[in-house]
């Protein structure tokens, strides 16, 4: 053991401590550069953590403010979609409304037109039957024509007149007229009577009831004869 009488010991001891301390020193400066270092990246580290927050949250209200604004507009078509249905609805129940109005307007005319035919064909029916009891009148007064001057002239409307002579003693050229025709039920119809005659109403009645046109000239025949004496 060196004596500590030795005249190196604390210059060596000295030389120690001073390189413990500048190894301490080294050491703190490491430190201080890493704690810098580390201070400086935290920074930045933090710095770009802010911005990509920021970034992050301007993105998500530019998103936000687009799902409102989509929202919006989905809400907006969504409405006019309903409306249009609306307005399809409406425009369904017309066009089903015409059709129903369009199916009773060619029933109604597929009825009149039936109706029509049916009066045409009752029209015709009675026209000839008038025609053919017309010409009865005529056949039924041929005799009375040819054998007592009765004179039968066609007159509108399908009416004849009958003209008697040969009534009048006194005056046998002298006339007595009947008008008969047939009314729209195809029934014989006495219009009128010069001279007039009270009872051709009952004259008539009587031949509605019989259809016997002879009998009912021969009645008027006697009524006139009445009447010229």
């Amino acid at each position: 053991m060196e004596s500590i009488t030795d005249p190196t010991i604390s210059e060596r001891f000295a030389s120690a401590m001073e390189e413990i301390h500048n190894k301490h020193l080294e050491t703190y400066a490491d430190i201080i550069d890493t704690a810098v270092e580390l201070s400086h990246n935290h920074r930045q580290f933090v710095n770009s953590a802010l911005d990509a927050c920021l970034k992050k949250y301007e993105n998500d209200e530019k998103l936000f403010e687009k799902i409102k604004e989509t929202q919006g507009d989905l809400e907006h078509k969504k409405m006019a979609l309903k409306e249009k249905r609306r307005s399809v609805s409406e425009v369904m129940s017309a066009v089903d409304e015409k059709e129903f109005q369009k199916e009773d307007m060619i029933q109604k005319i597929q009825r009149l037109k039936e109706d029509q035919m049916k009066r045409k064909e009752l029209i015709e029916s009675q026209h000839r039957a008038n025609k053919d009891r017309l010409r009865n009148i005529q056949k039924a007064t041929l005799v009375f024509q040819t054998h007592l001057g009765l004179e039968i002239r066609p007159i509108k409307g399908e009416k004849l007149q009958l003209v008697f002579r040969n009534i009048s003693l006194s005056d046998p050229d002298s006339t007595f007229v009947i008008t008969v025709g047939i009314n729209e039920n195809g029934s014989y119809q006495t219009v009128s009577s010069d001279p007039v005659l009270e009872c051709l109403p009952v004259l008539e009645s009587r031949l509605l009831e019989t259809n016997n046109l002879p009998a009912f000239l021969a009645n008027v025949r006697k009524e006139f004869t009445s009447k010229a004496v």
